[in-house]
């Protein structure tokens, strides 16, 4: 998978994603991280890449031509056209079901946004997709770029060290991870649940969806609702409920 980056911070943007397990999968071969400043694609010699909007109000807005300029460029770079992406605060916002289709793609380009936004068309042209990762603003959309590429990269082949890493996490299969113990296997009084310690794989594996059945119950109740239940998982929450009721 390769994913281009366009930004007026690209240092922002490598200080974090050269680094840990992405930074790892990268040096690996497995991934590539591309990013691009968008000041190169200006015109004038102070690189301006934003101006005044029409119509007056507050703030800046950037130019359409030098984002152009670049997605074209990365588009040459590539020998395709990539996914294109703008991180926003109007976009849809992120789920862990639409990282699992995105992550099927080869190719992907962010695009961050900064002052009041982007020429409209850009969005109307070139845009495929704008993307939000919550219902509230920054300063700038290299920090919604950073947890979108790091939450998209961590499922391409070979970035993790098996499937199982993100495949039994929380969201992934609609509900929220099971409970997680280590070592000792007593800490201050408390133990950890016998049936991790007990061997048997068939039962861990149980005791362990059914945690995230009641997890998710507690915690995220709007998940459990659009989850498609079995009639054996419904029956045990039916019992977990009835069994905590005061």
């Amino acid at each position: 998978m390769r994913i281009d980056i366009i930004t007026l911070f690209p240092e922002m943007c490598d200080a974090v994603l050269n680094e840990s397990i992405i930074g790892r999968a990268q040096k690996k071969g497995v991934l590539e991280i591309v990013t691009h400043q968008l000041r190169d694609f200006a015109f004038d010699k102070h690189k301006r890449v934003d101006d005044t909007p029409y119509g007056g109000g507050m703030g800046m807005l950037m130019k359409a031509e030098p984002i152009a300029l670049c997605f074209e460029d990365i588009c040459k770079q590539t020998g395709t056209r990539p996914h294109f992406v703008y991180m926003s605060p109007q976009g849809k916002t992120l789920t862990q079901k639409h990282l699992k289709e995105l992550a099927q793609k080869e190719n992907i380009c962010v695009l961050c946004g900064h002052y009041e936004g982007v020429d409209q068309r850009v969005l109307d042209s070139l845009i495929d997709e704008e993307i939000s990762i919550g219902d509230y603003v920054l300063t700038g959309g290299e920090l919604p770029a950073l947890v979108f590429v790091d939450a998209l990269s961590r499922m391409a082949k070979g970035v993790l060290s098996d499937d199982l890493c993100f495949t039994e996490e929380s969201h992934y299969n609609g509900l929220l991870e099971y409970p997680q113990y280590t070592k000792p296997q007593n800490w201050r009084g408390m133990e950890v649940p016998a049936v991790l310690t007990s061997g048997h794989h068939a039962n861990v594996d149980r005791w362990r969806y059914e945690q995230s059945l009641i997890n998710t119950l507690n915690k995220r109740p709007d998940m459990i609702e659009k989850k498609e239940l079995s009639k054996e998982d419904n029956d045990f929450l039916k019992t977990y409920i009835n069994s905590n009721k005061k």
